[in-house]
């Protein structure tokens, strides 16, 4: 029990175990607001027997706020201290009808001659400002200005495939290797027409928009799922016989356990001499990804780091460099292997492929 002033009366302030913990996760927490973490603080306080003029100096505010403070916790307990809707005007708020109107034009086809609703568009067409439209579709979580690609997999042994490609993930067999394998194609050998100027305190490295092409190779990569190791193979192009020689790079690599691979639906994976490849090596069992979802193809993963961390800000003068330059990442990344851990199932990746279908199957407006 704790005692408080408020003017010339004396008031009672008690906190119960469970208030005390509710204050105390709101004075913890970064993602309340300022405000209210104050006011809980000066209940805590007040708890512990803190004089209001202690609690005012301690905290930064007036002893006439530790008091109001007070009284909105004895009248209102810990939900007292919560913000307060502010008072204002209220006749310029949009009417619900006004904007469900908004909404609903949002997510319809934009006038003639237009690729989507802009804010000044749709406040033309309802009379409103554009900044009001704006605060509506941020509420509403619409965002016309923002547009992603997908593609769904027509391949009609989708979920054969997928159960036999995720249950090599989750599941791997015993003493067998999983190898996730692709090829990045047209890897560019670029460079900018004038120096990159570096990294500054408050200014980016930049580089200009133009560049000299000089030429272009292709990177072969076998991800082992297990370990994150990469075996690869730089060429000057990606036809099946390129692709058998990588193969037979894999297979040595791995002289004597069994290999599953997992990999794409490339022409050059299937030809009549892949197949007579498979036939003599016994040990190598292929697993081909549906088409159209080689995101379900791990070592993808890896590409796009490798673009990250490798490709996408570096010079070069020549494919020789380039090749340098990608064989020292990667002898880097085999010091220090990181695999990646697959967590979905196959039956939401097949249930989510199965609601798309529907979606695409009827007009959307």
């Amino acid at each position: 029990m704790a005692e408080c002033c408020y003017g010339m009366a004396t008031l009672r302030v008690k906190v119960s175990g469970k208030q005390r913990r509710e204050l105390d996760a709101i004075a913890g927490n970064a993602r309340v607001a300022a405000g209210v973490v104050r006011r809980a603080r000066v209940i805590l306080l007040t708890a512990q027997g803190v004089a209001g003029k202690k609690i005012a100096e301690q905290l930064n505010v007036s002893a006439e706020a530790v008091s109001r403070i007070r009284r909105r916790f004895c009248n209102g307990a810990v939900k007292g201290l919560e913000e307060k809707a502010k008072a204002g005007r209220k006749d310029h708020a949009v009417p619900a009808a006004i904007e469900a109107q908004i909404v609903q034009l949002a997510m319809s086809p934009p006038p003639a001659g237009r690729s989507r609703w802009t804010t000044r568009l749709l406040g033309r067409e309802v009379g409103l400002a554009n900044s009001c439209i704006s605060r509506i579709l941020h509420r509403h979580e619409l965002k016309p200005h923002l547009a992603r690609t997908y593609k769904v997999s027509r391949d009609p042994k989708f979920v054969e495939k997928v159960e036999d490609v995720v249950g090599l993930y989750l599941d791997p067999p015993r003493n067998a290797i999983v190898l996730s394998l692709d090829e990045k194609t047209s890897i560019q050998a670029l460079s900018r027409t004038q120096p990159p100027l570096p990294l500054r305190t408050g200014r980016s490295s930049r580089h200009t928009h133009d560049y000299k092409r000089h030429g272009v190779i292709d990177l072969y990569a076998a991800l082992e799922i297990a370990t994150g190791k990469v075996t690869h193979r730089l060429s000057e192009s990606y036809t099946s016989k390129d692709f058998l020689t990588f193969m037979n790079k894999v297979a040595r690599a791995y002289p004597d356990q069994s290999l599953h691979v997992v990999l794409d639906n490339s022409s050059s994976h299937s030809t009549p001499a892949v197949k007579e490849w498979l036939a003599t090596h016994p040990r190598v069992t292929f697993h081909y990804t549906p088409t159209s979802a080689s995101w379900l193809n791990q070592v993808e993963g890896f590409f796009g780091i490798l673009g990250k961390q490798s490709l996408r800000q570096t010079d070069f003068p020549s494919k020789k460099a380039l090749r340098q330059h990608i064989r020292a990442y990667l002898r880097d990344w085999n010091r220090h292997p990181t695999p990646f851990a697959w967590t979905k199932p196959a039956q939401a990746i097949i249930a989510s492929r199965h609601r798309m279908l529907e979606r695409i199957s009827r007009t959307m407006h």
